[in-house]
């Protein structure tokens, strides 16, 4: 089993930053990546960004250029920076961690919310 507890959202206005961060604990040493999903009222979940075990990352097309992941290893943390922030980056993200075996683990989510 993996834990995931999210920290870091709130309100915030256009052009701004915020950022989140994510620990990990439990079973993490089968972790083969992890990172952000969002999902807005009425929308489908989406990826946001990922990173591997080796640093490789994986952005959203929407946030690519604006979100910068990072790990700590030593800490079992994640963090996502997200600068120039806009209205439509308003969701509820989700810590998520995937491990070697297809096994996916989700955080409780923080609310994220860009006021115009």
């Amino acid at each position: 089993q993996v834990q995931l507890v999210e920290s870091g959202g709130g309100l915030v206005q256009a052009g701004g930053s915020l950022r989140l961060s994510c620990a990990a604990s439990g079973s993490t040493f089968s972790i083969a990546f992890i990172g952000w999903y969002r999902q807005a009222p009425g929308k489908q979940r989406e990826l946001v960004a990922s990173i591997t075990n080796s640093g490789d990352t994986n952005y959203g097309d929407s946030v690519k250029g604006r979100f910068t992941i990072s790990r700590d290893n030593a800490k079992l943390t994640v963090s996502l920076q997200m600068n120039s922030l806009k209205p439509e980056d308003t969701a509820v993200y989700y810590c998520h961690a995937k491990k070697f075996n297809g096994i996916d683990y989700w955080g409780q989510g923080t609310q994220v919310t860009v006021s115009s």
